[in-house]
């Protein structure tokens, strides 16, 4: 395919970017005739959850500073990249280096301070006039959106933080603190009618508040509830060790037991 041809030569013109051109042929020859009956079987669908994981898995070789491990995830993420760019030539809708182009150029528009004539000083202009431009090539109505497919404490932040920059925001975290506070008391009182909607709805406020909460100490909510549940995991696994050493079932033990277990852990540093 000539487009695609040309759509690659610009890609390879830097620098180690031959290499993409190699995993793209590999990518190609491994869903032919002659490939992997795993790969061949691929649609956009079942792959989904591997695109996941290997972001997830790239987030946290970054968050262990372990950058062999890094240049590792990324690679792996950007197979996921290359793998659906081949499935959907294989259908022609689009190629690799489309893809690259596509990016490229939406990079050069949003970024009119540096490859344009306009001067943006600091941080906060460049991200109000990212949101101007984007909003604008979507033609959408309003200013405020977030990606339906973004897990849903991601969303909550990011709808948070585009309220922020227009100014509808706590001036300080003990508001947001006493907004969870409050929550909570809702909750309780509306768990007190056995209304299930209400219920669910509720919960939902709740963590809503709590997710403004950790915008506003500028911590991720994502990562930070992942991290507990690392910890959480740890801690259970601990307890499995512990019950089994003695040779017993956790059906062996109550609530209290258990808890005395789960204290132990934490002073052990789990």
């Amino acid at each position: 395919m000539k487009e695609k041809k040309e759509a690659m030569d610009k890609v390879e013109s830097g620098k180690g970017l031959q290499s993409l051109s190699r995993l793209v042929d590999m990518m190609s020859n491994l869903r032919g005739p002659q490939g992997c009956p795993w790969d061949k079987k691929q649609t956009h669908k079942t792959l989904r959850p591997y695109l996941l994981e290997e972001a997830f898995e790239v987030i946290h070789a970054i968050d262990q500073e372990d950058m062999d491990s890094l240049r590792e995830e990324l690679g792996d993420l950007l197979l996921q990249i290359v793998f659906h760019s081949q499935l959907a030539e294989e259908k022609g809708a689009f190629h690799i280096g489309e893809v690259i182009e596509k990016i490229s150029e939406k990079i050069i528009r949003r970024h009119p301070h540096v490859f344009g004539q306009e001067s943006i000083e600091d941080a906060e202009g460049v991200s109000l006039k990212w949101s101007e431009i984007k909003r604008k090539e979507k033609n959408q109505k309003g200013r405020f959106s977030a990606p339906e497919g973004l897990p849903a404490l991601k969303r909550a932040q990011k709808v948070q933080q585009q309220a922020a920059r227009f100014g509808f925001d706590w001036d300080r975290v003990e508001g947001a603190i006493f907004k969870v506070k409050e929550e909570l008391l809702e909750l309780e009182n509306v768990y007190n009618t056995g209304d299930r909607d209400k219920i669910e709805e509720e919960v939902g406020d709740l963590l809503f508040a709590a997710v403004n909460v950790s915008r506003l100490l500028q911590v991720d909510a994502e990562l930070s509830t992942g991290a507990a549940v690392d910890k959480f995991l740890r801690r259970l696994n601990y307890m499995e060790r512990e019950i089994e050493r003695k040779g017993k079932e956790f059906a062996d033990y109550n609530l209290e037991q258990l808890d005395k277990i789960w204290e132990k852990a934490k002073k052990d540093g789990l």
